[in-house]
């Protein structure tokens, strides 16, 4: 309480106020009524699938118009500083300096775009704030300038801070090359390890430094390579006992203590037994499938940034973990193959947890088309996206002219779980079964 005393101290209409409204809605709110704000809201997500469903011809509604009972939110076990990833941009602040580093206030629609120093956002920890603070000194220092538009040249872009709870921070910082030579680019890689490992950057105590040159708004290590100028080549985080391995653009949940939490959940409304075998789909890192590989028989992990899956098979064979087989490559195109032969007896179940992107109709098809897949975890963090469309493809009927033959699932429990405190956001996990 005297945290949020404190928070609601920021001045009326500042630009640090307009920044944690707009980052961090709830703010303002006790954590408790928070959770109901976001109970609330799932609510109504709940009421438009019925809704659909009903639109499809299916008997949707159950008590309060919801298409399936929803348990209250689950609560972070850490509200304010529980970020373990943050991106910050460059751009100009709001007393001009065009080589502000921090998050945006504004709209490209309006034109009205202002980034504003992080320092004052609950959600953020100090750690990636002090990083954030020390590469605006160096690029402030450099005679580059910011790339703020790509046509109107500049280089010194966004930084992206991960840090875990084993005291490893990972910078990774955004270049854009423009037309430096080679001898030039060495030049600056050369200046910015020297801060951060030498200069006053030094206080960071950075695990990894990571360099990236990238003429794309967002780019993957195989588009253009990570360039590790410092440090390790990988952070490490440990969850429900395993130890896992971390690479620059793997994907890890957001909240390290509401992960555990979701987690252990999963594995419970999996009800996967010694003789299951569990599909883990968009499994990053491995996280899911690994902390439940000792429940089952065998995990098949499925992911499309190629690093995550070298790193999910190093967190497997690190941690003892022989019964996990992990395949690279689109959802859409390794599923409906693995799925097509499919011809095991074990009882197979699905976990999902696609980006905000929802997952591909060619996935969802295969997995109706499946009958070995009779429980299915849906994992979203957007469910009123892209996700409310895989959500109707997965229950409406068979439909011939769509390949879709598969018997539908029908949505059976709604659980939440707040890994985002101070933000509308939460992650929705939905159990389907048929």
């Amino acid at each position: 309480k005297k945290k949020a005393r404190e928070s609601c101290s920021l001045p009326e209409s500042s630009w640090e106020e307009r920044l944690a409204n707009a980052v961090t809605p709830l703010w303002r709110l006790p954590y408790q009524e928070q959770l109901q704000v976001k109970y609330e809201s799932q609510r109504k997500i709940l009421q438009t699938l019925a809704s659909r469903l009903e639109e499809l011809g299916i008997d949707a509604q159950k008590p309060g118009g919801l298409c399936c009972p929803l348990q209250p939110v689950v609560p972070s076990p850490i509200i304010n500083g529980y970020r373990n990833k943050s991106t910050f941009s460059v751009n100009r602040g709001p007393d001009g300096n065009p080589k502000t580093v921090g998050l945006y206030v504004g709209t490209g629609k309006e034109r009205n775009i202002v980034c504003v120093k992080a320092n004052h956002v609950e959600n953020i920890p100090s750690k990636h704030k002090q990083v954030a603070q020390c590469y605006e000194e160096f690029i402030c220092r450099s005679p580059l300038d910011s790339c703020i538009l790509f046509h109107e040249g500049g280089h010194w872009r966004e930084l992206v801070v991960r840090t875990t709870s084993c005291g490893h921070t990972m910078a990774i910082i955004t270049f854009h090359p423009q037309e430096l030579g080679q001898e030039a680019l060495a030049t600056q890689k050369a200046l910015l390890k020297e801060f951060f490992t030498c200069g006053p950057g030094a206080v960071c105590a950075l695990t990894s430094l990571y360099f990236q040159e990238s003429t794309m708004t967002r780019c993957s290590h195989e588009q253009s390579p990570f360039q590790l100028l410092h440090g390790a080549p990988h952070i490490f985080e440990e969850l429900l006992s395993l130890k896992f391995r971390i690479s620059p653009d793997a994907f890890f949940q957001v909240n390290t203590a509401g992960a555990e939490v979701l987690y252990q959940a999963v594995g419970e409304l999996c009800q996967a037994t010694g003789d299951s075998v569990l599909l883990d789909i968009c499994c990053g890192t491995g996280t899911i499938g690994l902390s439940l590989a000792h429940r089952v028989s065998k995990v098949i992990g499925v992911e499309v940034v190629e690093k995550a899956i070298e790193d999910a098979e190093w967190n497997a064979a690190f941690n003892g973990i022989s019964n996990c087989e992990f395949h690279s490559g689109k959802a859409e195109a390794v599923l409906p193959q693995l799925l097509a032969s499919w011809e095991d007896a074990r009882p197979l179940v699905a976990v999902v947890n696609p980006s905000r992107a929802g997952l591909h109709y060619r996935v969802v098809r295969a997995i109706r088309n499946c009958r070995s897949i009779r429980r299915l975890l849906y994992i979203s963090c957007k469910p009123e996206g892209e996700a409310m469309r895989n959500f109707l493809e997965l229950c409406c009927p068979p439909d011939p002219r769509k390949k879709l033959a598969g018997e539908p699932f029908a949505p059976v429990l709604a659980v939440p779980f707040d890994m985002f405190p101070h933000t509308v956001h939460c992650e929705l996990v939905l159990l389907f079964t048929r």
